[in-house]
């Protein structure tokens, strides 16, 4: 059954989208409409003007997308209207909030994000302990467990059966002491919705990679989302539903992930934003206390991209100079883990004895989850010929061929040095023969 959406918006990557009168109750909650002013690529649009999109229309894209996926697995599920309802809401609202928790300029401010513990986040939602720095996880999770947003999700959705503490599991992946609460015709159904708000085919990537294909005007996050969704299914599995595509459109999960792949190479690690990424640390490290993440939900209300702009432009600090005035280092050298005859140190000690102002940075991603075991929800393809399943890491070689992450070495002088860098680049690099 869909639900009544009291509310359209006009969205310029899937056209219309339907809100109902609960998502509504969360968009227009300050900490929703926070995320106007955190924009989705950072430094990004220093390299692509367009891409001055925000976290707000990512979040909103991303629960369209996801009720596209559930549309499709729910056509021969079983599950009866309420049930489905249920669900549907639940992972609607989880990725609606998804990115409640992010900080200024995206993931560039996680570097001094403060410690986990100060967030006082209960003991199921951090399987890997207090120990650490927070995440924008932990604070997507604290908002919602413990906020003034929380009253608000919890008389919206009561009606449907669903929790804060329901949504902050979807987020999180853990499962609260009183059970995940998916659970329909003796099937546990958490780890097919997990896998829609987070996982290999999830509606977070499937939304970003078109949207940030679309305002960067770069061609590389395009794949067939259509298709993707009309081939979903649950698969059952040991009592537990899983999300499962069928092998017609294998070719077209593949064509996904390689949009993923470019995407990172050509935009999400491009170097003028990784660049500036660095020259934002660097501010954090040498002026301390002129610009911190708050552990208070309240006090985060305020903690956006106009704010550290503000602080930025406040600062007398080189870096944050260099950061409002767009005065960015010079990338002069450039290498990827396949490159060979290249020694970091040994470069910046040539050009620190040339006298030469620069940094090294070292980017890397990788191609999946599954790089890192047990962080999502597995994700199967179907053969509907047989009923077999056979894991997408298994079944696809895309899997082996980009197995080991994206490494990007790259090494950035000050501008009105870059000349006198080149020669000694060439030299250490074998470029000069």
């Amino acid at each position: 059954m869909t639900p009544e959406h009291r509310v359209r918006i006009r969205d310029p990557i899937h056209g219309t989208i339907g809100i109902t009168e609960e998502e509504k109750t969360v968009i227009d909650s300050r900490f929703f409409q926070r995320l106007r002013s955190v924009r989705q690529l950072g430094f990004g649009e220093l390299a692509y003007p367009g891409a001055t999109h925000t976290r707000h229309a990512h979040s909103i894209g991303a629960m369209h997308v996801a009720s596209r996926l559930l549309d499709a697995v729910f056509t021969e599920a079983g599950l009866d209207e309420k049930t489905q309802a249920r669900f549907r809401a639940a992972v609607r609202a989880a990725v609606l909030c998804h990115d409640l928790g992010h900080m200024p300029f995206s993931h560039a401010s996680e570097r001094v994000a403060p410690a986990r513990a100060l967030l006082k986040l209960p003991a199921w939602s951090t399987p890997s302990g207090a120990a650490g720095q927070a995440h924008h996880e932990d604070f997507t999770v604290r908002i919602l467990l413990d906020s003034s947003l929380t009253p608000v999700v919890s008389a919206a959705y009561a009606p449907l059966g669903v929790t804060p503490q329901l949504l902050a599991s979807l987020v999180s992946g853990c499962t609260p002491p009183q059970g995940a609460g998916f659970t329909a015709g003796g099937t546990d159904w958490t780890p097919l919705l997990r896998a829609v708000v987070s996982g290999e085919l999830d509606a977070d990537r499937m939304d970003y990679l078109l949207r940030d294909s679309f305002y960067t005007g770069v061609n590389y996050g395009r794949y067939d989302l259509e298709w993707i969704a009309q081939n979903l299914k649950a698969a059952e599995k040991d009592g537990r539903a899983y999300l499962a595509l069928s092998k017609a459109a294998a070719f077209a999960f593949e064509d996904f992930l390689l949009s993923r792949y470019h995407m990172f190479l050509s935009v999400y690690l491009h170097h003028t934003a990784v660049s500036f990424d660095y020259m934002l640390q660097r501010f954090y490290e040498e002026a301390r206390g002129e610009f911190d993440i708050p552990a208070d939900p309240q006090a985060f209300l305020e903690c956006d991209d106009v704010a550290l702009i503000s602080a930025l432009r406040r600062s007398q600090n080189g870096w944050a100079k260099r950061i409002v005035t767009r005065q960015g280092f010079k990338r002069v050298a450039e290498f990827t883990e396949r490159d060979e005859g290249y020694d970091l140190e040994a470069l910046s000690s040539a050009l620190r004895a040339a006298g030469i102002e620069h940094f090294s940075v070292e980017s890397s991603s990788t191609l999946s989850k599954y790089t890192a075991a047990g962080e999502s929800p597995p994700l199967y393809i179907l053969d509907p010929s047989t009923g077999r399943l056979t894991e997408v890491a298994k079944y696809t070689p895309l899997y082996q061929r980009y197995a080991g992450a994206v490494l990007l070495s790259r090494v950035y002088v000050r501008p009105d040095q870059a000349d006198a860098s080149r020669p000694i680049i060439a030299k250490l690099t074998g470029a000069l023969s």
